[in-house]
């Protein structure tokens, strides 16, 4: 499994420099930074608008400040869920440029499932996420005192949900209903956990997180069809 991982992993990083995956990589980026920073701007006129309804009229520059403050937490709180719901978008795009190079006849039966689809399913995947990261929320309240215990559930808990996520949308150009997979299309539960490991990890370091999502959607793609082929 390491040596599949490994080889998956050092084909989607060379596939990184293909103009076709670059394009999609900074659309991923550049529609990223638009949610966030058109949520930074809702934030803003939601402020002035409460500042104005408490009577403090000089409150536009708290306003902006406060509202650039949320934007930026935000942006480290929700990252994943937000650069996952996007990459869904694309997910297609990706994929297809992977089996295009690499698999050209799986390419040639694939059934492209459409933005509209995307989005569905990135939907889905930001009601899991928040979800599963609910539910275990008082789990992360009992381990903080031990200093070390937070981090290793959440990136357990996210690591189970996006492993999920990526084999899906491999398996979404190839089959109509992507809910219910056929087992050819299921990656073994500890490689897609594995998979899914690496996608939180990236995704929780600065500047490598943009391209985490692109980098383990192609990865995902390896895995899912190299498993078919042996």
């Amino acid at each position: 499994m390491a040596l599949k991982m490994i080889q998956a992993f050092t084909r989607a990083l060379a596939q990184l420099a293909d103009r076709t995956i670059l394009a999609i990589l900074l659309k991923v980026i550049a529609l990223t930074i638009l949610l966030f920073a058109l949520f930074g701007v809702a934030a803003y006129f939601g402020l002035v608008w409460l500042f104005a309804w408490l009577g403090w009229t000089q409150g536009g520059f708290a306003a902006a400040t406060a509202a650039a403050i949320i934007a930026i937490l935000t942006g480290l709180l929700l990252f994943r869920i937000v650069a996952i719901f996007v990459l869904n978008i694309f997910s297609d795009d990706i994929v297809n440029a992977v089996e295009r190079r690499y698999y050209p006849k799986l390419a040639e039966t694939a059934k492209p499932p459409g933005y509209l689809l995307g989005i569905r399913m990135g939907l889905a995947s930001t009601g899991r996420a928040l979800g599963y990261n609910i539910v275990a929320a008082p789990l992360y309240i009992l381990l903080l005192v031990t200093g070390i215990g937070v981090p290793i559930a959440f990136f357990a808990v996210n690591g189970i949900l996006l492993g999920r996520d990526l084999q899906d949308m491999v398996a979404a150009r190839h089959m109509s209903d992507y809910r219910n997979l056929a087992t050819e299309w299921r990656l073994p539960k500890v490689q897609r956990f594995v998979l899914g490991l690496i996608a939180a990890l990236l995704l929780a370091i600065p500047f490598v997180n943009f391209l985490a999502p692109v980098l383990t959607a192609a990865m995902a793609t390896h895995l899912v069809h190299g498993k078919k082929e042996a």
